[in-house]
């Protein structure tokens, strides 16, 4: 099982300066919960961005292309092939990012988590827009607003209707 995670702003921005747009405490709790236990598999910018790496408790793939590339205290892929090949094929693997590896991983994802933050942020990485002939929401759960940042939100999961292809 193919999972992406993902905090988007209204535009579906996900990041500038490899930075996340925003923290919303609850959405990074979130985050956490779902994972842990789990395989994340990132891009190295994602990686880079992390501040404290691994993740703990759970198995972290980066994906790089550059073949002379290892990554310490990670597993490293260098292509999807690859990265899915490090995986045990009856584990959920958790796709967090950045946008160039999302859009990879788009036409083989089972499941998007997404948090569609309802406010516009200046942004330089986006998500691909989703299309709704293939995937359909099947939980929607609704915030007003993030004691942190005050900024509503809504949990959302997408399950494929159609396979690409």
């Amino acid at each position: 099982m193919i999972s992406i995670i993902v905090a988007v702003s209204e535009d579906w921005g996900i990041g500038k300066d490899n930075e996340l747009l925003w923290h919303i405490s609850e959405d990074l709790k979130r985050f956490k919960r779902l994972t842990i236990g789990k395989t994340v598999l990132m891009g190295k910018r994602t990686w880079e961005s992390l501040p404290r790496k691994p993740l703990i408790g759970r198995k972290n793939i980066v994906l790089t292309d550059d073949i002379q590339e290892s990554i310490e205290s990670a597993v490293t892929a260098y292509s999807i092939e690859d990265a899915l090949s490090k995986c045990s094929p009856d584990e959920e693997v958790f796709v967090i990012g950045g946008g160039s590896i999302y859009r990879q991983f788009m036409p083989i994802a089972d499941q998007l988590f997404i948090t569609h933050v309802h406010k516009k942020a200046p942004a330089d990485i986006y998500f691909p827009e989703i299309d709704l002939n293939i995937w359909k929401i099947t939980e929607k759960e609704e915030f007003k607003t993030d004691d942190d940042i005050g900024i509503p939100y809504t949990y959302a999961i997408y399950e494929r209707k159609t396979r690409l292809g």
